[in-house]
């Protein structure tokens, strides 16, 4: 059953709290980093990268990176853009992007939890993004960005939370990058913090949907501080930085694919190969698939409707039965040539938040080929966690992002 905990977050005081809250460090690079922050001192990329503060030269991976966030972290309290709670408290954190909300709880989870899989994960991590993240992490003795939870349905929570909001003002309520709505409502409110204490513990499971490698970071952090004998199982390095959200409260969007060749195939000759598996349908203009196992691509100007013959689809499997394995497992393997998706140079991946438009711009711009995808839905997600599976890359693309900066869990 899931541990959750109230902590003392430090977080940005109110008239701070959009110029410190950034999107997290991984969905840019560090010059788009630098003009993101240009004029904005408190942003908290300084911090989350903080290389953009150090010559540009710097590897960002140097020991200075690392010492230069734990000096800005500091330097937000110590100028008093940030604050840090007397007493340990939930979060409400909502976001509305486009008409569309989606409200978390904002608490620690339990590192053995993660440990013994009450916490499921559903990706493989890469041991330099894990190493950067853990030395981020034990240098600025805090969780900065928060692992981005879900777990099924309960009614109850969503009663408690929807009340809060109802009643209570906001603490913050700004619109942060992309004109994304940000609200959150702190609860101080000891017996109501119980309450949801109390629901977490009869909840079975929660799932990482988006952060892998920072809760992995997160995780390995607090067993290092550990050590090898006794510890203080009351300690903060037990517990890290969460948002969790009822899966009702999310969307999953599109994840899709472009890549620069054939494989030496005409087109005709790739079209062949692939009609064998796959019905093909020409689109008058732009198509985006609208059910599970259909599929948009773009060749040469034109739009086509790849639907998958059934018998190249084993619905037994909770992997295999995803369209991104399908794609992957007759297509883009077999004809294209692309084994490894993860470390082929000829194959890039495409939010859906950008749209089919820029799946026509990547193919006019260079890259041959675009695959336009019906997003994997949560149910698949939990499913293949279930399963103790993992999920092929790039199948799940969340928006909108969790800002990082407005809350930060010290962990001593």
């Amino acid at each position: 059953m899931a541990i959750l905990r109230p902590f003392k977050a430090m977080r940005p005081k109110a008239e701070y709290a959009d110029k410190v809250g950034a999107l997290p460090y991984d969905v840019m690079n560090s010059d788009e980093a630098r003009q993101m922050v240009k004029g904005n001192p408190y942003s908290f990329l300084h911090v989350d990268k903080a290389e953009i503060d150090l010559p540009k030269d710097t590897y960002i991976y140097d020991e200075k990176v690392y010492v230069k966030a734990k000096e800005n972290l500091d330097k937000l309290s110590e100028d008093g853009i940030c604050i840090s709670d007397e007493k340990p408290m939930l979060y409400i954190y909502r976001q509305i992007m486009n008409g569309r909300s989606q409200t978390g709880l904002v608490a620690c989870t339990a590192v053995d939890d993660y440990i013994n899989n009450v916490i499921k994960k559903h990706e493989f991590t890469r041991a330099d993004k894990e190493a950067d993240r853990i030395h981020h992490v034990d240098t600025c003795d805090a969780n900065t960005g928060p692992i981005f939870l879900t777990h099924r349905e309960n009614p109850e929570l969503t009663e408690i939370i929807s009340g809060w909001k109802e009643k209570y003002e906001a603490i913050y309520d700004f619109d942060g990058p992309d004109n994304v709505r940000q609200t959150v409502w702190l609860i101080d409110d000891e017996s109501v913090i119980s309450k949801l204490v109390d629901i977490y513990e009869k909840i079975p499971s929660l799932y990482i949907a988006d952060g892998h490698h920072r809760a992995a970071s997160a995780v390995k952090v607090g067993l290092m501080r550990r050590g090898e004998g006794e510890y203080d199982k009351s300690a903060e390095f037990n517990y890290f930085l969460s948002v969790i959200f009822p899966c009702d409260e999310l969307e999953i969007m599109d994840y899709n694919r472009v890549i620069s060749d054939l494989n030496s195939l005409s087109d005709d000759e790739f079209l062949a190969k692939v009609s064998e598996k796959f019905e093909i349908e020409a689109e008058e203009g732009r198509y985006k698939p609208e059910a599970r196992h259909s599929f948009g691509m773009y060749l040469n100007g034109k739009w086509y409707k790849l639907t998958a013959k059934s018998e190249f689809i084993n619905e037994e499997d909770p992997v295999e039965r995803l369209d991104v394995s399908i794609l992957q497992n007759n297509l883009i393997s077999p004809l294209l040539g692309i084994d490894d998706p993860r470390t082929d140079k000829r194959i890039d991946f495409v939010g859906g938040i950008r749209g089919l438009k820029e799946l026509e711009r990547r193919v006019e711009n260079g890259m041959k080929i675009a695959f336009a995808m019906y997003p994997t839905s949560l149910n698949e997600l939990m499913d293949i966690a279930d399963a103790g599976k993992v999920m092929p890359p790039k199948s799940t693309w969340f928006e909108p992002k969790l800002l990082s900066g407005l809350f930060i869990h010290k962990l001593s």
